[in-house]
């Protein structure tokens, strides 16, 4: 099990496969139902390092979401769901996974394991 990212607005995560260090910034989180049309919870970050910017949006489903915390006896909140999706993405950065997407839409076991 992975540990929880406790400040998701700003962290750093790394090293990614190439040794790199980067620094996080939380933008925004909102219902994916508003803008794509999708059952999820999106939760947008900007990603920084060595001169190089990018934007990745972590889209968790609202299904998956409610069925983790039922199973974890926990309420589901905004900031629960933005830590999920920080810690997504840190475990992204450090195994190179998916970092070629900008929309990223973990399964349910990818995060139970989180």
């Amino acid at each position: 099990m992975a540990v929880m990212v406790e400040n998701f607005r700003s962290f750093e995560a790394g090293p990614d496969p190439s040794g790199r260090t980067w620094q996080i910034r939380f933008l925004w989180q909102q219902n994916g139902i508003s803008i794509r049309h999708a059952d999820t919870v999106d939760v947008k970050f900007e990603l920084c390092c060595a001169g190089r910017q990018e934007q990745k949006v972590i889209a968790l489903a609202h299904p998956d979401l409610l069925r983790l915390a039922e199973q974890l006896g926990r309420p589901l909140t905004d900031p629960w769901v933005s830590r999920l999706a920080a810690t997504h993405l840190r475990r992204m950065i450090e195994t190179g996974q998916d970092m070629e997407k900008t929309l990223v839409a973990p399964s349910f076991d990818e995060l139970t394991a989180l």
